[in-house]
């Protein structure tokens, strides 16, 4: 069963991650196996010392959409010190692993003729790993170290020693998202043409959906996209950025478009739970959150009190709710609209579960899911809920 939100299909815009190297990774393996017959020369070089792993192997390495692809490697001396040489054909974005030791691997990106120096312990390599030696290295010690503070703030909160609700661990959570995401903004605003932004732009890439995405975030990539056209002109990574910037722009438009109030919701006409047939469009000249759910999904039911109290809160100030349930058994729906208290009259369903009509006319690809109408009943909103819903209410109905 499905049973929460994967929608606005920005798939396309996750694979773009693999994408930004696929189209140098194939050549990469043909430089690889051309170097090791003696046919290419090293074009760049990364050295210096890691202490705490003598005998180790360092390992440079092309990551693709089937595993990671080997590019050069070189062991750890006794004394920590290290070089390995590769030839690479262009800009890319590269991981340097350290053996086979738990959380080893940091991002790289290289640039032919970068001498790349790391000068660390094997404890601090994922965050401090003291890197010089290239225009991008200042920027990377930065990010790993934020990145660091991230993944730390992360785990403490899974602990939840502090015994949080889980809307605060959300809050919080978010709030650490966004403290990456706005340095790497920022970073990538700085100076667009630092190899690194690759990694960087990672941060902006939205998760799931653009419902809480930072617009903002179409500014850096755009900028970054131009300044890769003019100084990596030609090469395969450039190209590739601007056709991730492509696909994020219009899927951002194309969603924006969907939620700016110019687009009707689709009819819905089902019947309640005596049979009757209640229309949506019945409710216009009232703000209409349609509520898709099911007695028999464990969030939708974890979430009912959140809608129930939105309910209260706004239901004299012009607010209703059509609540669409994907049930199939009758007596479990009805059940749980009286357990859950969902004291509003426009209750639907066709009991055809995900077969029902509104799943493809509303593309639901997962519930709970919510859709926000005006008063002419035009789509303002998708998915809001908690703060961000009575938000949003709080502005419609003043």
């Amino acid at each position: 069963m499905k049973d929460w939100m994967i929608k606005h299909k920005t798939w396309v815009i996750l694979v773009a991650i693999v994408a930004l190297v696929g189209g140098i990774i194939w050549y990469n393996k043909n430089q690889k196996d051309l170097a090791e017959t003696g046919g290419l020369e090293a074009n760049f070089e990364i050295s210096g010392k890691i202490t705490g792993v003598p005998g180790l192997t360092l390992f440079i390495e092309a990551p693709s959409d089937k595993g990671t692809i080997p590019v050069a490697e070189g062991q750890i001396n006794d004394d920590g010190s290290f070089s390995i040489s590769g030839n690479i054909p262009g800009l890319g974005y590269y991981f340097l692993r350290l053996s086979d030791e738990k959380n080893s691997l940091i991002p790289i990106t290289l640039i032919p003729g970068d001498h790349l120096t790391i000068n660390t312990s094997a404890s601090s390599f994922v965050s401090k790993p003291n890197a010089g030696g290239t225009s991008w290295s200042k920027t990377m010690n930065r990010y790993l170290g934020e990145f660091d503070a991230f993944q730390q703030t992360q785990a403490r909160l899974q602990l939840n020693e502090e015994n949080r609700s889980k809307e605060e661990v959300s809050e919080l959570f978010l709030q650490a998202k966004s403290k990456m995401e706005s340095f790497s903004r920022t970073q990538m605003l700085k100076d667009p043409s630092n190899a690194y932004n690759i990694i960087l732009s990672m941060d902006l890439l939205p998760s799931v959906s653009f419902d809480d995405w930072d617009a903002t975030n179409l500014e850096a990539l755009k900028k970054v996209t131009e300044a890769f056209e003019e100084k990596y002109a030609g090469q395969p990574a450039a190209e590739t950025f601007r056709n991730q910037y492509a696909q994020i722009e219009n899927a951002y438009f194309e969603f924006a478009s969907s939620v700016n109030g110019t687009v009707p919701a689709p009819e819905i006409a089902l019947p309640n739970s005596s049979g009757k047939i209640l229309k949506l469009s019945d409710l216009k000249g009232k703000v209409v959150l349609v509520d898709f759910w099911a007695s028999w999904c464990g969030p939708c039911r974890a979430e009912n009190p959140n809608v129930v109290k939105v309910y209260e809160k706004f239901k004299n100030k012009g607010f209703t709710i059509y609540s669409v349930s994907l049930d199939e058994d009758a007596a479990k729906w009805k059940e749980a609209i009286a357990k859950d208290n969902l004291s509003w009259t426009n209750h639907v369903s066709d009991l055809k579960g995900w077969k029902s009509s509104v799943v493809a006319n509303f593309g639901i690809e997962g519930i709970p899911y919510t859709v926000l109408l005006n008063k002419e009943g035009k789509i303002i909103g998708k998915n809001l809920r908690g703060e961000k819903l009575e938000e949003t209410l709080n502005e419609l109905l003043k």
